[in-house]
């Protein structure tokens, strides 16, 4: 088969994501990883009596939360949205808060996530020689596009990528058509001449198929594929693969 345009999914994808690059906090006697140390420092210079351990416990919540919606109807929950809902388990009233604390506590929040993701150092050269003869462009379900930009910008592959298509921005996630619709609407690609690389068979193999485009699922643990699913048309354990199913 011969593709045009090929769009990657983002997270353990094209980067992988480490939890244990995360920093490391003490809540109630327990180690854990997360973000809520970096926060905490933020909002207790304008919120004093928020401990620790209510910062992270509201953390917590508002991505469980967030997560409870998105699984209804796969609409994207964008952080600042999430965030709202942070500060309302904190009990605290964004109104009265300084101006710029939300994206204060973003920014943060971004940089450290962004410490835990990393791309492969082979990544680099094979897209840059897939982009000589093929459209390539980002489809990621992610709640905030100045990460998911941050991150490839960081990694040096940002510049090989015709669009950079973030839930965030569109509204739905994947597997929902409307988010891939949106890149096939940036790059003017074609769904039977796109190949869409992702690692989950449940988000980028359904949604790839639901629009018409072929998909090859990173499968590198070689996990069965879940009941029901249709097989996607390439099952790969690394990206170098795809050179074999595009043509060198």
């Amino acid at each position: 088969m011969s593709y045009e345009a090929v769009f990657f999914d983002l997270f353990d994808t094209l980067v992988c994501f480490d939890r244990n690059r995360l920093p490391v906090v003490e809540i109630k006697g327990r180690t854990v990883r997360s973000t809520a140390g970096h926060l905490h420092a933020v909002l207790a210079r304008h919120a004093p009596d928020v401990t620790l351990e209510r910062c992270y416990e509201a953390l917590i919540g508002s991505w469980q939360e967030a997560e409870r919606l998105r699984k209804v109807d796969d609409r994207e929950v964008p952080a600042p949205t999430r965030f709202a809902d942070f500060f309302r388990r904190l009990a605290l009233d964004p109104a009265l808060l300084p101006p710029g604390l939300t994206e204060a506590l973003l920014d943060t929040h971004r940089r450290e996530l962004s410490k835990a993701a990393e791309c492969p150092k082979h990544y680099r050269p094979l897209l840059e020689r897939l982009a000589r003869r093929h459209t390539l462009a980002v489809v990621s379900n992610f709640d905030y596009t100045p990460t998911a930009l941050g991150i490839l910008e960081t990694a040096g592959v940002r510049d090989l990528f015709s669009t950079i298509v973030v839930s965030d921005a569109v509204g739905w996630r994947k597997p929902r058509p409307d988010i891939f619709r949106e890149a096939f609407a940036r790059t003017g690609a074609h769904p039977a001449r796109t190949l869409f690389v992702g690692d989950r068979a449940d988000i980028d193999v359904v949604g790839a198929h639901g629009v018409g485009m072929d998909a090859a699922w990173i499968n590198p643990e070689r996990a069965p594929l879940p009941a029901g699913l249709e097989p996607p048309r390439y099952e790969i354990r690394d990206l170098a693969e795809l050179e074999d199913i595009l043509g060198r």
